[in-house]
């Protein structure tokens, strides 16, 4: 007997995608009105562009194109942003992926939070794990999570792994257990020197992870165009 093969996820090369619960002009209404979680006694925020300190890593920031899982443009400009800790751990495992003949491709870094509860309002409720609740807020938000992937540094070709990013099906677990070998070793090298330069990783997402002290730094909601940049 022959059976059939079951779809998960979606085609190498394609990238995911919802159908929206509402337009973007009301999904940009319902954030402009509303506001973050009020939070006090944090550090005072101090956003660096990764790209400076570490000049190997590579940007993909999909939010500032139309390829993501909302086909929407929500950045101005294409800035990986992270708070100086958090980016002087990720240049530290950047050396660690170099000595193995990687790069880092970053996707997102800091997010401001208007775009966080753009997401939420945005994803059918079957899809709700993927995104991060506003009224928690994310460690996007606060500077301290990235998500990233890996590319050659001899071709410059991003690797495959188990899923595409913000791939939101089994295949975006970190022990999603198919795939092939190769895409598994990658996605679990990734886990191990992220871990080891002080990142932790996140329950459904391989790509994604959050620097340990995120819970020192507040919510922001500063576009990502004037984030981290003075007067």
């Amino acid at each position: 007997m022959d059976f059939e093969r079951r779809a998960v996820g979606t085609i190498e090369g394609e990238t995911f995608k919802i159908a929206p619960l509402h337009d973007q002009a009301q999904l940009r209404l319902m954030a402009a009105a509303a506001t973050p979680p009020l939070e006090t006694g944090k550090l005072a925020p101090d956003l660096i562009d990764v790209t400076t300190i570490s000049p190997s890593i590579r940007l993909d920031l999909r939010y500032a194109t139309s390829n993501n899982f909302m086909s929407t443009v929500f950045y101005r400009e294409a800035r990986a942003l992270m708070q100086r800790p958090a980016a002087e751990a990720l240049d530290r495992a950047a050396g660690n992926f170099a000595a193995l003949g990687y790069g880092i491709l970053i996707h997102d870094a800091y997010r401001p939070w208007r775009v966080t509860k753009m997401f939420w309002d945005a994803t059918p409720l079957e899809h709700k794990q993927y995104v991060a609740d506003p009224s928690k807020g994310s460690r996007h938000n606060r500077g301290c999570a990235v998500d990233l992937t890996l590319y050659d540094l001899e071709t410059g070709r991003p690797i495959r792994t188990t899923s595409g990013y913000d791939e939101f099906s089994p295949r975006a677990h970190p022990l999603y257990p198919g795939g092939t070998s190769l895409e598994r070793w990658y996605r679990d090298t990734i886990r191990s020197v992220m871990e080891r330069a002080g990142f932790r990783t996140y329950v459904w997402e391989w790509w994604h992870f959050d620097y340990d002290g995120w819970r020192e730094y507040p919510i922001l909601n500063v576009p990502l165009e004037e984030a981290g940049r003075s007067d």
